[in-house]
C-alpha cells in the first residue's frame, strides 16, 4: 500500500507535476489566486535535497502520492529557482534545528497518512544524524497536520518573493518541535 524511498534525479518531472497540482489545489481556501501564483516563486523542488539523499518519495500502490524531506543545510524553504532564499551552509546538530523541507501531497491522496509518513521518516533521519530539534516554514494548508504532529508556531512570516507577482505576499508560519 504505502511505500517510501529516497528520491532520485529521475523523479524530477513527476515531482514537479505533483508539486504544481498540490500548490494549485491544496492552497485554495487558504490563499487567494494572486497569493497562489506568488507562492510559486518560493515553493518547488530543491534538487540539493535529492543530492544530499534527504528527500523522499511516497508511493501509494505504486502511484506517486507525496514527497518531502529534511535537510542539514541552512536553507529553510524554497526551490531551486528561489536563489534569494538559498544558504547551503551546514547546520550544527548540537545547536541548530534540522529543516523539514518541501512537503507536498498529491491532491488525490490527502487524508491518507502521506504527510504524516513523510514527517516520520524525515524526523527519524534527522534524529539519527544527531539533531534534537526540527523546524519548517509551513504553508497555511499544512499547519493543521503539523500541529497534530507536535509542531508549534515560532513566528508568522509574510514572504514577498523576489521577482514575485506585483509584490503580493504569501503568509507562512515558521514552526518547530523537539525531536
Amino acid at each position: 500500500m504505502l511505500a517510501i524511498r529516497l528520491a532520485t534525479m529521475v523523479d524530477l518531472e513527476p515531482l514537479t507535476d505533483l508539486m504544481d497540482r498540490a500548490i494549485n489545489e491544496l492552497q485554495k481556501g487558504f490563499l487567494d489566486a494572486q497569493q497562489i501564483a506568488a507562492s510559486r516563486a518560493i515553493m518547488g523542488i530543491d534538487t540539493q535535497l535529492i543530492r544530499d539523499e534527504t528527500y523522499f518519495v511516497v508511493l501509494w500502490n505504486g502511484a506517486l502520492a507525496g514527497c518531502g524531506g529534511w535537510s542539514f543545510r541552512r536553507t529553510l524553504y524554497g526551490g531551486d529557482h528561489s536563489t534569494d532564499l538559498r544558504d547551503r551552509g551546514r547546520l550544527d546538530p548540537s545547536c541548530d534545528a534540522a529543516k523539514i523541507r518541501a512537503m507536498y501531497t498529491h491532491p488525490d491522496f490527502t487524508r491518507r497518512g502521506v504527510g504524516r509518513a513523510i514527517l516520520k521518516v524525515s524526523e527519524d533521519a534527522a534524529r539519527a544524524a544527531g539533531f534534537k530539534r526540527a523546524e519548517m516554514m509551513a504553508t497555511l494548508a499544512g499547519v493543521p497536520l503539523y500541529e497534530r504532529c507536535g509542531y508549534q508556531v515560532i513566528e508568522k512570516v509574510q514572504s514577498t518573493p523576489a521577482g514575485g507577482v506585483d509584490g503580493i505576499s504569501v503568509p507562512l508560519l515558521r514552526m518547530g518541535k523537539a525531536l
